[in-house]
């Protein structure tokens, strides 16, 4: 987390949290979402502008984590920007050399591999739960392909209850 973003949060300890403003796609792109995209349903149907801003996504990137109840969020100085997630709070970026890193920049140690019903593969690491890029499907098969990484079947449905993740913060304060 930035300097400044703990020193606002010390100034300022009781702003309220966002819900449904930001949202990631399953390409790792950042949307905002304002009243009017809001108004018309999830994100999952209705995603807001992609975010191009390059300082502004890597601020994003720096300032992202997870609560203790498995939503992720965007420390936007004192204030928790609790995000939308398309498929998972991680995109994964695959290197030839075999390394994984995160959407946000961060490197990962893969733990474990996953497959579900519609092909999509995801990897558990230390830093998180996240889906592969579809860019990055080439690399993944050979890692596959030489035993690096066994897929284990998994259900789509059950990925945010095993691995601890809400894929919409704004639907679950509302509940």
């Amino acid at each position: 987390m930035d300097d400044i973003v703990r020193q606002a949060i010390a100034k300022w300890p009781h702003v309220p949290h966002c819900y449904g403003w930001l949202g990631l796609d399953a390409r790792g792109g950042w949307y905002m979402r304002d009243d009017r995209v809001q108004a018309q349903g999830p994100f999952r149907q209705a995603k807001g502008s992609l975010l191009r801003h390059e300082k502004l996504v890597e601020f994003i990137h720096r300032n992202y984590e997870r609560d203790a109840q498995g939503q992720w969020f965007f420390q936007n100085g004192p204030q928790r920007v609790y995000v939308e997630l398309e498929v998972t709070p991680l995109v994964w970026r695959l290197a030839a050399d075999g390394s994984v890193e995160a959407h946000t920049g961060r490197a990962a140690q893969v733990r474990g591999c996953y497959l579900d019903e519609l092909g999509h593969l995801y990897l558990d690491s230390d830093i998180g739960f996240g889906l592969v890029h579809s860019l990055d499907m080439g690399l993944a098969a050979e890692a596959v392909e030489s035993g690096r990484w066994q897929p284990e079947a998994v259900e789509s449905q059950s990925l945010p209850a095993r691995f601890g993740f809400v894929r919409s913060p704004s639907e679950t304060r509302a509940s």
